[in-house]
Order: C-alpha cells, then sequence, then structure tokens
C-alpha cells in the first residue's frame, strides 16, 4: 500500500490528554546536548549553557533539551532541538555516531539518581555538540553564556543548572576529556 500526499506534521505528538497519561505510566525519551566550542586540534575552549525561568520563577541555567518523537532519528531529535534553541545559524556538527557522551535517568522527587523532573520519569541520550556559527537562543531561553571548561564545572555553576544537570554536565564533559 502507497501513500501519497502530505504527511501529517505532527503524527509524532499525541494529545496534551494522552501524553499526560502516557508521562505517568512510561519513561519518556528525550535528548540534551551541551554546546561547545572547539579550537582546530577538536579540543573545547568554550561551553555553552542556556539561561531560562524555571516554572517557579526563578533563574536557572539548562541544556539543549527536548523529546523524540514517535519514528524520529535519535539524530533527526537533537539537530531540531538544537536549531529549537540555539537558532538556525548554530551549525552545529552532530556526532556521526548516535551513541551518547552520558545517559542521564531522571525521576520525580524524590530521585535516587540526584536528576529530578517533576513531571515525568525521563531518559535522555546527552551529547557534546560543537558548533561554529552564531548562535540565537530562541524558544523560551533567555541567553546562551560561553563559559570556559573550568568556569562551567565550577561548583556555583553546576550548581545553578536546573534538576540535577550541573552532574550531567560534568560527565557530559569527562566524557570527552574535560574533568574537575
Amino acid at each position: 500500500m502507497s501513500f501519497v500526499g502530505t504527511p501529517d506534521p505532527d503524527s509524532g505528538w499525541l494529545s496534551d490528554d494522552d501524553f499526560a497519561i502516557v508521562r505517568r505510566q512510561l519513561p519518556i525519551l528525550y535528548v540534551e546536548a551541551v554546546p561547545v566550542r572547539v579550537d582546530g586540534r577538536g579540543v573545547v575552549t568554550d561551553v555553552g549553557l542556556l539561561l531560562r525561568v524555571s516554572s517557579a520563577g526563578a533563574m536557572t541555567r539548562t541544556l539543549v533539551s527536548g523529546r523524540v518523537m514517535h519514528g524520529e532519528l535519535v539524530r533527526d531529535a537533537l539537530l531540531r532541538h538544537l536549531e529549537k534553541d540555539l537558532g538556525p545559524m548554530a551549525f552545529p556538527q552532530i556526532p556521526l555516531s548516535a551513541t551518547p557522551a552520558t545517559v542521564a535517568e531522571y525521576f520525580p522527587p524524590p530521585s535516587e539518581s540526584g536528576l529530578v523532573d517533576p513531571r515525568q520519569h525521563a531518559v535522555s541520550l546527552v551529547y557534546v555538540v560543537p558548533v561554529t556559527g552564531t548562535c540565537d537562543p530562541r524558544q523560551d531561553a533567555l541567553e546562551l553564556s560561553w563559559l570556559s571548561p573550568p568556569e562551567a564545572l565550577s561548583p556555583s555553576v553546576l550548581a545553578d543548572l536546573e534538576g540535577g544537570r550541573g552532574q550531567v554536565v560534568a560527565r557530559a564533559l569527562a566524557a570527552v576529556g574535560i574533568s574537575q
């Protein structure tokens, strides 16, 4: 059987009500990205962290993040969320391999993992992604701050990351040879 016509652009999404039910019963797959700038040798020189206003109204740092839609390749989801959060001129260098730098598991409080998402149990594939273009944060991000690796790994900056994401940043950067 062949399908002729324009595919539904939202075919990977559930209604809000259906998604609320699924969130209470199943882990949801996400991708997260730690944007970085690298020098000519591939050494990380800067780490990008987004600044947002949390649902509680507090200023907090976070990562590029979003759900993977049904039928969507992980690489495509990663590219979609990088463009959504950093703008179309960021020119991310998507990894050749779909293997993440680390995997993060978020749970509603209390959380054994130390990672918290009050809405759901989420499993996130985390990537370190070099970007070469101009980043113009969009959506709900207020700004993208470029920090040196030591600044990004400082206890005060890691503590500013929402939901325990400081440990995710530390693990992702360790996977590319940068440690505290």
